[in-house]
């Protein structure tokens, strides 16, 4: 088996640009507070819930304080992390909807040092409805994180495939938005509607809320296809666009039944390094 040459800093890389020096990012003194970010696309099947847990694995690795929010009611992200959805008393749901319930009532540790959960079933989809009655409905996440953002580094929020008030929610609570995006063509025509979701969020509710950067996935350099979809994608965003792309492979579907993330189910995978090269890339943002 022929192994691949590791990339070298200012050759070209997938996005047709000089690939950056990622420098190791700095020990820290102390935590928080968080910055919250939003894994965003109404799509799905794009990558959002890989990247989440991976993305937090790897920022974990890295010494930073994580929790990961499963705002989808199908409760993916909980799943990958090895929670069976079912046997959860308390999830985002009651966080959102009772008033005397608090992250800490919510929170599993996950097997990953440093990066917790707050985990999800399908309750949560009567919170979209339930929701449209609330004062001040689209706050709702952003008070109930509030206590715990001085104890984080990163908050990563795994958002549902809509725009709905759940996903709403998400991005007012949120500093930045990462757009993971599938390198198919039909994946790239949802981008411009979900960046004017966006800006409408932060023209009304979210003054603070910026695109962080938009992850291509499920990259084949193999394909014409994934070539001239990723080419389009850094012609229309420009420096939006990650240098770390993550390419398609099998790994991935693994980690979800083996629940853990790809940095400790395959720690040399090239699945691992990816997410290790997003991880210095969002923090070098």
């Amino acid at each position: 088996m022929s192994t691949k040459a590791a990339p070298v800093v200012g050759e070209t890389g997938p996005t047709g640009r000089p690939l950056p020096y990622l420098p190791e990012p700095p020990a820290l003194e102390r935590h928080g507070p968080a910055r919250i970010i939003a894994m965003c696309n109404q799509k799905g099947g794009v990558g959002k819930t890989t990247s989440t847990i991976n993305l937090g694995a790897a920022l974990a690795e890295q010494g930073r304080r994580v929790l990961l929010v499963d705002l989808d009611p199908q409760g993916a992200l909980s799943v990958g992390l090895g929670v069976n959805p079912l046997q959860l008393d308390r999830t985002v749901y009651n966080l959102l909807m009772d008033r005397g319930v608090t992250v800490d009532d919510v929170m599993l540790k996950t097997n990953v040092a440093g990066m917790d959960l707050l985990p999800s079933n399908i309750d949560l989809s009567a919170a979209e409805v339930q929701l449209v009655n609330e004062v001040a409905r689209e706050q709702t996440l952003l008070r109930a994180l509030g206590p715990v953002v001085a104890d984080y580094d990163i908050i990563l929020m795994d958002c549902q495939p809509s725009l709905g008030l759940l996903t709403v929610n998400a991005l007012t609570a949120a500093d930045s938005v990462i757009i993971p995006l599938e390198c198919e063509f039909f994946a790239l025509r949802g981008v411009a509607l979900l960046i004017q979701t966006i800006e409408k969020i932060k023209e009304r509710l979210n003054p603070r809320l910026e695109v962080e950067g938009i992850l291509a996935t499920m990259y084949d350099a193999r394909t014409l296809h994934s070539r001239e979809v990723l080419s389009r994608v850094v012609e229309a965003f420009g420096d939006r666009v990650f240098h770390t792309v993550i390419n398609r492979t099998i790994r991935f579907p693994e980690t979800t039944v083996a629940g853990e993330p790809i940095t400790s189910y395959a720690s040399t995978s090239s699945g691992a390094t990816a997410y290790r090269d997003l991880a210095k890339e969002v923090l070098a943002r």
